[in-house]
């Protein structure tokens, strides 16, 4: 969340800054609330001065053997009232807190301004897409031809917006897994195994909450746990109510999971295929650091997330989100999108993110720095990538007419030596 001082402080310019991103900032709601918790906190800080100094009189006409009936029954009264007023300073700050949880991250200077997609930069373009003397099949079409991708089996299993892999591709995707879990590794990554089912607190800690509510499972038992939507949830909430050694800094983390989201709003978009599901794999890439490193260290999340790409010999390409566009917690992101044969056209495979430090005023993670003063950490999350989409582009990139499906060489070890595969066998 945002910090409370620069709302106090610079509010209409903070308003401002939210309105690049399409977000109005409701100023007279939030000035009222602020009124209303200055006198209240007021009144009650006096309540509490007034029942000291009684106590304090009550004391001193008990050491000089004085009655105390008329003090202590005022003081009994004054409890009662600031009972009522704590309670309402205690509701009051509450609502100001759950006012503050709805409102996104300001952006980055150097994010470009623009009010929707349309308005991202194209950083760099990485490889050539192919030329095919064919019209290439897209993913469903090769997968429909021998039943390896099943979305029919799927459906009846749990309806629209899942799938079954089958035989070689079911390979194909685990040997991406590993594949990506092994290079982020070598990149220094801590590989953790994370829980898929989190509570109301994870969820807000990483500001999921309560703005993603609608997209997301819960369960219904009483505990309420719900299905994280990205590992970088689990990942990043690792560190919450924790105070850091700034010389440990940064810390890497990743992790394989399945992602749970209801697509809430997509509607009609990506109906066919795997692009768009409602449970799918991503290998995710979270760092911890310090607010002085933090933007290097989006460049090295970026970086490392295109090694994928590159090392999978696929055409991308990077691109600066605009303040429209951009997710509800970043401070700037860079999505990778790749390049996709049957669409003619980059989708997105990959997004990389600085928070700066929103999640972690909502963790209340902190370090201390070489002269011991606190300061709350910085948060970056990464898909290192997609996995489903990472198929997808794999499938469609290495067809030939024949349909069968070139091995990348950097996927051949994960596939017991396997070159080729035939999406007709």
């Amino acid at each position: 969340m945002l910090d409370l001082a620069t709302l106090r402080k610079n509010l209409m310019e903070t308003a401002a800054q939210l309105a690049l991103r399409g977000y109005r900032l409701d100023t007279e709601a939030f000035s009222a609330l602020e009124s209303a918790r200055k006198q209240l906190q007021i009144d009650t800080e006096a309540l509490r001065q007034k029942r000291n100094d009684l106590s304090g009189q009550i004391g001193r006409a008990k050491a000089q053997k004085q009655p105390t009936d008329a003090l202590m029954a005022e003081v009994g009264q004054l409890g009662d009232v600031l009972a009522v007023n704590e309670h309402a300073l205690a509701e009051l700050l509450a609502k100001q807190e759950a006012f503050c949880l709805m409102i996104p991250n300001l952006t980055h200077a150097s994010v470009p301004v623009g009010k929707s997609e349309h308005d991202n930069v194209e950083v760099r373009r990485v490889g050539t897409p192919k030329t095919f003397s064919f019209t290439p099949m897209d993913h469903t079409a090769l997968g429909e031809l021998a039943g390896l991708i099943d979305f029919e089996t799927a459906a009846k299993l749990s309806g629209s917006r899942f799938v079954v892999l089958r035989r070689q591709v079911a390979r194909l995707h685990r040997a991406l897994i590993q594949f990506m879990l092994d290079t982020h590794i070598q990149h220094g990554y801590q590989e953790m195994y994370v829980p898929y089912l989190v509570n109301e607190t994870t969820l807000r800690g990483t500001g999921q909450l309560p703005h993603m509510a609608d997209d997301l499972f819960k369960t219904n038992d009483e505990r309420g746990l719900y299905l994280i939507p990205t590992a970088e949830v689990s990942l990043t909430n690792l560190v919450r109510d924790a105070i850091l050694n700034g010389a440990d800094l940064p810390l890497r983390f990743v992790a394989h999971s399945p992602c749970f989201r209801k697509e809430a709003g997509s509607y009609g978009k990506d109906t066919r295929g795997m692009i768009r599901q409602h449970q799918f794999e991503k290998v995710e890439l979270v760092h911890i650091d310090t607010p002085d490193r933090s933007y290097e260290s989006l460049e090295q999340m970026v970086s490392h997330a295109e090694s994928i790409l590159q090392k999978l010999e696929l055409p991308y390409r990077v691109l600066s989100l605009c303040t429209g566009d951009i997710g509800f917690g970043a401070a700037k992101t860079y999505d990778l999108e790749v390049w996709l044969p049957s669409q003619n056209t980059y989708r997105e495979i990959s997004s990389c993110s600085n928070t700066e430090a929103y999640q972690a005023r909502r963790m209340m993670t902190r370090f201390r720095d070489a002269a011991n003063k606190l300061d709350f950490v910085h948060t970056l999350n990464g898909s290192g990538v997609a996995v489903g989409r990472c198929l997808i582009a794999v499938l469609e990139n290495y067809q030939d007419e024949a349909h069968n499906i070139a091995i990348p060489t950097v996927l051949q070890p994960y596939m017991g030596g396997l070159k080729t595969l035939s999406m007709k066998e």
